[in-house]
């Protein structure tokens, strides 16, 4: 005789089938929530997401598709969505570490945890030179900055002339970030040029009887000519003395700078007659601005300078990259005379 089942054993069996059908729903559920959310997602494939100034949250989706930066945009997707970043973008250079999740890429985009950029500069001699290097550095472009350096209205609130205005720069290890404007790029720069002018080194200046921009003018010649850092006490000392007496510093750097060929080897006679208020066999005094930037032992060597007097100079005939000084125009001649020969031997026209 076959035994019925009783109408309350098949309802607690389905109770526990639908049970069992819920746990392996919240399960699945659970596991899909955390992979959308905590999974690895970043491949690796780019070490950094640049997000532009204005960028909107479709654009930043179309990067992230076209560099393959996630392995599934969809998830990315529904995660960023749920975030609520379409709301918080900002722009940056932000750091990609491969098997991010979703979670962890979006929070750092939205709270504009981005990565500085290091920036280095030394030894660039125009200012055009040296914003096309910082715009291959940061965001904004060479037209942006160099605009911004050639505003008088601009630079004057700072103390500057748009011709001595580059004498700010001093070559160091900076970091800012990629997004950083033009004028946020100046304050830093300005904000370090503070910080190096100390009241001594103000002071100092003005016992040559030259502002701090004048004397980074006369380091940029100081360094242009000496080929080593220790002789450039000495050859500050040779120009300062000129000044005092009011003779002319005829640099041949100047001229070089002002014909704008930093090929030439040998300054020729016929040079020296270029108009430019940058050529010192011309003009008497400093010229209006540098003609490089700068270092800093430059400009330390002008404020300790070499107390010698020298008025002359000219390279050795060793080539060495040392100077021959000299305090009247007969030593001078001697050691010009030297030197030329040495260029002539090695046939070095210009």
């Amino acid at each position: 005789m076959t035994e019925k089942k009783s109408p309350s054993g098949l309802f607690k069996k389905f109770i526990i089938a639908l049970v069992i059908i819920g746990i392996i729903l919240l399960a699945f559920t659970g596991v899909n929530y955390y992979y959308k959310y905590f999974g690895p997602n970043v491949t690796g494939k780019q070490q950094y997401l640049y997000i532009h100034t204005g960028a909107t949250y479709a654009d930043v989706i179309k990067t992230i598709q076209e560099q393959d930066m996630v392995k599934d945009t969809v998830t990315f997707n529904w995660a960023a969505n749920n975030m609520n970043y379409a709301h918080r973008v900002k722009p940056g250079r932000y750091h990609l570490k491969e098997g991010m999740s979703n979670r962890a890429l979006i929070n750092m985009l939205a709270s504009g945890t981005q990565q500085p950029v290091a920036l280095q500069f030394h030894d660039l001699r125009q200012k055009e030179q040296f914003a096309g290097f910082v715009a291959k550095k940061i965001e904004p472009d060479s037209a942006s900055i160099i605009n911004l350096l050639d505003s008088a209205s601009y630079v004057a609130k700072y103390g500057f002339t748009t011709d001595n205005v580059y004498t700010m720069f001093m070559p160091n290890s900076y970091q800012l970030y990629w997004n950083t404007s033009p004028d946020k790029f100046f304050k830093k720069m300005y904000a370090n040029y503070e910080k190096f002018w100390t009241p001594e080194r103000k002071q100092k200046a003005a016992a040559l009887n030259l502002t701090p921009q004048e004397v980074s003018v006369l380091a940029s010649i100081v360094d242009a000519e000496a080929l080593h850092d220790a002789e450039m006490p000495a050859v500050a000392g040779l120009y300062l003395n000129r000044l005092k007496k009011g003779m002319k510093l005829e640099a041949d750097p100047t001229v070089i700078f002002a014909l704008n060929d930093f090929t030439i080897k040998r300054v020729l006679n016929r040079y020296l007659s270029y108009n430019s208020p940058y050529n010192t066999y011309l003009h008497t005094g400093l010229p209006p601005g540098p003609i490089m930037m700068p270092s800093v032992n430059a400009v330390n060597s002008v404020l300790d300078y070499q107390h010698n007097d020298y008025l002359y100079m000219c390279a050795k005939a060793d080539f060495s990259g040392n100077h021959a000084f000299a305090s009247n125009m007969a030593d001078h001649l001697v050691n010009a005379h030297k030197y030329q020969q040495a260029l002539n031997e090695r046939n070095i026209k210009r």
